[in-house]
């Protein structure tokens, strides 16, 4: 693949990967007591019933020091699922099980639906310990 420089350019690629075409995306704001960073959201189902519940306060553990989870108030819709994840990847487990990963790594079947990607710095949740993250639209 040809090196791509900018990070127009790197947008268009995340964009593409996500779920189709460069049309712009619906961004979340994730906040809590450790900091804020804003996420570009799938073109699915279950990303945009997540946008129709906003905002919403969700308690998350840490689990296998990967990955921050907790559960929506809802269950959200079925969407493509995956296995493989990356630094940043907002996914959902079962249909209520939210989840920011903060390393890479892969999950075992059925996989999981991406929802977006962080767009700041997802370091700041990896720490061990319980936070409580709400999530709205990014302004």
């Amino acid at each position: 693949m040809a090196r791509i420089a900018g990070s127009t350019s790197a947008a268009l690629l995340l964009t593409l990967f996500m779920g189709g075409s460069a049309m712009a995306r619906d961004q979340i704001r994730l906040s809590s007591d450790w900091g804020d960073v804003t996420a570009e959201l799938a073109d699915n189902a279950a990303a945009r019933a997540l946008v129709a519940m906003l905002p919403v306060t969700i308690e998350m553990d840490d689990h296998l020091r990967q990955e921050k989870t907790g559960d929506l108030p809802t269950a959200l819709p079925e969407a493509p699922r995956q296995r493989a994840f990356t630094v940043g990847m907002l996914g959902l487990w079962s249909t209520s099980d939210f989840v920011i990963y903060y390393r890479n790594g892969k999950v075992p079947p059925p996989g999981i639906v991406v929802l977006g990607q962080v767009t700041g710095d997802v370091s700041i949740f990896d720490r061990p310990g319980k936070v409580r993250v709400t999530v709205d639209a990014a302004r």
